[in-house]
């Protein structure tokens, strides 16, 4: 590579990067956020539009050909994120992928993964991060390149999943016919897998060196990567005022390219273009320190202070504040987020909602270590996790973050001001709130504003009534499209607590039932011979549907469940897209409610579209309920031990348990001559659950002659739920 350049209008992003990597070779490009680096890794791979410059794969340019080339030609590459495609199994990945007759095809890829082998059949949406970094590494072996690029492999990985990466890069990079580009943060990683590293400093490398002096040599760290020393004084750096930091001086043994500047808030990056207050003026001076990281290599123990700026810093936009008027809630609205990168959104969003006489508090989640301007700082979130705020700041970014949105939960379960809740953020900062959001009641206002909100919601949702509001462009800067968003998401928070609540109508009871299509006549007649004394809250039997019950049954607003239809049960075990997880009926066995349930709809794993069905179920009877729904029919020994699970469940309820057996069918698909009908089958499930249930006075099987939707199966689920009803 030789005089790279990439502009976003008129910020000039990577600017003259040059670097020579040998064939078998590893080069290691490390920096904070921010300084290029992914930037780099795309326009090697023609994702954006370079400047001007060079880059010559065996002498062969890249600059101006179409990425799909770019990877016919022998390069791979990793991104960062993992961009699986959610709706393609393991297997569908790598067949798409697969490139030349080289070393690697999918056995070769399945062996050193053994994990992709077992979930071969699994789509993207269904894997772990770990699984899901396996398979973007996995997926660019296939194409068999000459020049493997790595973005970010160990970000946001556990521990032991980054050491299980972290060896594989050393086999890669040892024993394969292949040269590495490997862009990463964490410099542990980086300089056991590099031999050679390059820093990135605001679009530039700033130095080349051997890994092992770097990592050695902590002084050196501070100077090129803006690592806080440990014995920093933290206190008496905040004390410092206005104090312009020289930039430092050459590294003995390494190439540098003139005066060295660790960050600035007017350095653009590749989330910057397009907002005005962070592009650079005429004039400007850029200063060592402003906007600095801590990143995963630097410990935590302290909170590194920034020296203050000798220009005016960038105007945060604000919304009018009205004449200080009479408080409209007596509640309290908390804006959560990461101050370190979400400050100026954040603070746009609290004036709007303080601009309608609402109390605001913001709440800082980030682990970077940052000094926070935000009412509520890091250090007092993360003292409120169960092992205490050591367990929050490890100094590893995927630890931390897990473990400030555990600290997030707690600290919001001692707000008796809460009035509600809202966050924005990407896909780190929605995973550090939404956590904290679930375990608020329904009915408390909750809205994050994320990147994440036109995909697969599940994980960040969850059983809560979370409201998801796309940002449409990224959580960073205020422009014509963001100020919109976060103008419609503050006033919808506002509104949520402010406007009419629901009349004091003296509420019945609540029970929770479970109902699918083919069970509904069954729901139905239940509820139309219980709604005169009970609230009946009808659950849709889709996973999140049994979670959302349960997380109400452990909040104490249920006081009783009918669960007609326990199909999420077979699509757990099974591997179908409806499960409610393993902890389906814990709610009734933590908390002892009067229960009464039925083998509704367990007859049926559930899928998407017909292609969608994995291929080991393709030969079964298979039934398409609609063209987004597809039922596959189980098999007796499926059945056999989907009765020991209920069953072994049933046994741990310490409350009033009655659990009925529809003999004469299941489901509306299962009766005598139905598509599903299956008598085999159904006797080994019946059987299995008799067996494994220790029956006594509070705990009963009942079988009955009759199908789920029969008249005379209801009147026996009403009779029973009323008799353990107090």
């Amino acid at each position: 590579m030789k005089d790279l350049n990439v502009y976003y209008g008129h910020t000039h992003v990577l600017q003259g990067v040059s670097f020579t990597l040998e064939h078998h070779g590893v080069l290691g490009i490390v920096g904070r956020n921010g300084m290029g680096k992914t930037t780099l890794c795309n326009a090697i791979m023609g994702l954006v539009r370079a400047g001007g410059g060079s880059v010559l794969l065996d002498g062969r340019e890249l600059l101006g050909t179409q990425p799909y080339h770019i990877v016919d030609r022998g390069v791979g590459y990793v991104p960062q994120g993992r961009r699986v495609w959610p709706s393609l199994t393991v297997e569908e990945h790598l067949k798409v992928a697969v490139r030349g007759s080289g070393r690697w095809d999918l056995d070769s890829v399945y062996g050193i993964f053994p994990r992709l082998a077992e979930r071969r059949r699994h789509e993207g949406n269904q894997l772990s991060g770990g699984e899901q970094q396996m398979l973007a590494i996995g997926r660019s072996l296939v194409a068999n390149p000459r020049l493997l690029i790595m973005d970010e492999p160990t970000e946001g990985l556990a521990p032991q999943i980054v050491n299980q990466v972290e060896e594989l890069l050393v086999r890669l990079a040892q024993e394969e016919d292949l040269a590495v580009l490997l862009v990463e943060q964490n410099l542990g990683v980086a300089t056991k897998v590099a031999k050679r590293l390059a820093v990135m400093v605001n679009g530039k490398i700033e130095a080349e060196m051997d890994s092992a002096a770097l990592a050695a040599d902590r002084n050196l760290q501070q100077r090129l990567l803006g690592v806080s020393s440990e014995d920093e004084d933290t206190a008496e750096k905040e004390a410092e005022a206005a104090v312009e930091t020289p930039a430092p001086g050459p590294v003995p043994g390494a190439r540098t390219s003139g005066q060295l500047q660790l960050g600035s808030g007017g350095v653009a990056n590749r989330w910057s273009h397009g907002n005005p207050l962070i592009q650079t003026r005429p004039g400007d001076k850029l200063r060592q320190g402003i906007g600095r990281k801590v990143t995963r290599w630097a410990r935590a123990d302290k909170i590194p202070a920034r020296p203050a700026m000798d220009m005016p810093a960038p105007e945060i936009p604000t919304a009018p504040l009205p004449p200080a008027g009479e408080l409209i809630s007596d509640k309290t609205a908390y804006v959560v987020g990461t101050f370190d990168t979400k400050q100026t959104e954040l603070l746009f969003v609290r004036d709007l909602i303080a601009a309608q006489n609402i109390k605001v508090r913001t709440v800082d989640v980030s682990t970077a270590g940052q000094p926070s301007t935000a009412d509520v700082k890091p250090p007092d979130v993360a003292v409120h996790h169960p092992s205490g705020s050591n367990a929050v700041f490890t100094g590893d970014r995927g630890t931390a973050v897990t473990a400030m949105a555990e600290a997030f939960a707690c600290y919001l379960a001692t707000r008796p001001d809460l009035g509600g809740v809202i966050s924005l953020g990407g896909s780190g900062g929605t995973s550090l709130s939404t956590p904290g959001m679930q375990s608020l009641d329904v009915g408390v206002p909750k809205i994050m504003v994320s990147t994440m909100a036109s995909g697969d919601v599940k994980p960040y949702v969850g059983a809560s009534d979370i409201c998801m509001l796309y940002s449409v462009t990224d959580v960073q800067g205020i422009n014509r499209i963001s100020e919109r968003v976060l103008t419609n998401a503050a006033n919808a928070l506002v509104g949520m607590m402010t406007g009419q609540k629901p009349k004091g109508v003296q509420h019945k009871p609540a029970i929770g039932l479970t109902m699918f299509g083919v069970t509904t006549p069954c729901v139905q007649q239940v509820v139309k011979k219980l709604e005169h004394k009970y609230d009946c809250l009808v659950f849709h039997a889709t996973g999140t549907g049994g979670r959302s019950m349960e997380k109400l049954v452990d909040s104490g607003v249920l006081e009783g469940v009918i669960d007609i239809t326990t199909s999420e049960v077979t699509d757990h075990l099974l591997g179908g897209v409806l499960s409610a997880g393993e902890d389906r009926m814990g709610a009734i066995i933590r908390t002892g409610v009067p229960y009464v349930g039925a083998c509704g709809a367990l007859e049926m794993i559930n899928f998407g579209a017909p292609e969608t069905v994995p291929e080991r179920y393709r030969g079964r009877n298979i039934y398409h309920h609609n063209p987004q729904v597809t039922i596959v029919r189980i098999t007796a020994e499926e059945s056999k031990q989907i009765g020991e699970w209920i069953g072994n469940k049933l046994n741990q309820m310490k409350g009033e348990v009655r659990f009925f057996i529809p003999e004469g069918g299941m489901s509306l698909v299962e009766t005598p001559g139905a598509v599903f009908h299956d008598a085999q089958a159904d006797a080994a499930l019946f059987e299995a659950l008799e067996s494994t249930v220790n029956q006594y006075e509070k705990r009963r099987i009942k079988r009955l002659p009759y199908d789920i939707n029969s008249p005379a199966f209801v009147d026996a689920l009403v009779g029973a739920f009323n008799e353990l009803m107090p």
